[in-house]
């Protein structure tokens, strides 16, 4: 959850994009996009699709990090 939060993190302020504008583009609260970022809550499939629309991206690249072993 923490590492799929620091992706978000890191995609949507590439895309200068604010939490707020976010949240309001796919209909959630400022404080869930919140939550997200800093791991605090899994997100949904349904949600994730939703913020890959709203980032114009594919969904996969918020998956698109890596783990250590």
């Amino acid at each position: 959850m923490i590492l799929f939060g620091q992706n978000l993190r890191k995609i949507r302020e590439s895309k200068k994009i604010s939490m707020q504008n976010l949240a309001d583009a796919i209909n959630v609260e400022y404080s869930q996009i919140s939550r997200i970022e800093r791991g605090l809550i899994n997100t949904s499939i349904g949600v994730a699709f939703a913020i890959s629309q709203a980032l114009e991206i594919d969904i996969k690249e918020l998956f698109d990090f890596k783990t250590e072993k």
